[in-house]
This record gives C-alpha cells, structure tokens and sequence, in this order.
C-alpha cells in the first residue's frame, strides 16, 4: 500500500516523479516521461490506472489511488562512491543484462560504486542512447532493456511489479 499528497494536473516535485516512476513501472508511461510535472501523459496514465483498477477516473492521485499503487522502488540516485543495497542491485542487473566479460560487466557484485561499475553503467547508457555521465538516474534505471518489457531496475531485482 502506498500514500502520497493529492496529485494532479499542474502538480509538480518530487511525489509527481515518483508517481511517473510507480507508471513507469507499471508500463503506463514511459521512462522520458519522469520529469516531475503533472502534465497530460500523467494525467491519462492516471487515468488508465484508475480504470483497470475501478477506481473514480478523475486522473487525481488521491488516498484511493495511492492506495491502489504498488510500493516504490528502490531506485536512488546512484554515482561512483556510492555504496550498499541499490548498488549491490544495480551490479547484479548490469551483470545480467550483458553477462561476463561485456562492457556492461561491473566486475565484483560487492555493493560499492567503484571505477568498474561507472565504466559498465556508461556502456549501458550508450549502448542505449542515453547520455554516458555513468550517473544512474530515473532514464538509466528505467529505459528497456530487452526482452518483456525489462529494465535495468527490474534486471537488478529493485522494483515492486
């Protein structure tokens, strides 16, 4: 179960990325649509997301809605020098999408954002065509990565649906 302030149109911050992160997930937006700005793509997937659920289809992200929306994912901000749980994550989704040996390889599942880690993520932004700053942020975690609709979130283990 999850909660959150009222969202809607002209809604902007921080809760609006994560609920575009929660839709994203869900497949209902796209990943260069987390932007923070309760638009009209936000609304309509709001919207689609009420319907499935039979909830009031008024695109307002109220207690109901919020109710209805999965657990957030754990899928920080991440750059060389961090370290822990969402890191340990993002090595082991890294290593699976391209396996050992791949530009993608991060080396040692270990948990700290080293050197090796940043190369890999870099060669997963430019593989695909993102911007290669081996920051991991909402575009990284959230462009598909192959086959049924995989992301590098979902291949780390980090997210909820």
């Amino acid at each position: 179960m999850n909660n959150g302030p009222t969202l809607q149109s002209g809604s902007t911050g921080g809760d609006v990325r994560r609920l575009q992160r929660l839709l994203v997930m869900m497949k209902l937006l796209g990943p260069d649509e987390i932007d923070g700005s309760f638009g009209p793509k936000t609304k309509g997937a709001v919207e689609d997301f009420q319907g499935g659920e039979g909830l009031t289809v008024d695109g307002v992200v109220g207690p109901a809605t919020w109710a209805a929306l999965p657990a957030d994912p754990d899928t920080p901000e991440l750059a060389r020098g961090a370290s822990g749980g969402a890191v340990s994550g993002l090595q082991k989704g890294l290593h699976t999408f391209g396996g050992s040996g791949a530009p993608t390889d991060p080396g040692p599942i270990d948990g700290d954002f080293g050197h090796r880690t940043e190369q890999a993520v870099k060669a997963y932004q430019s593989g695909h065509g993102l911007t290669a700053d081996g920051i991991v942020g909402d575009r990284t975690w959230w462009a598909p990565a192959g086959g049924a609709g995989a992301t590098l979130a979902s291949l780390s283990g980090l997210t909820t649906v």
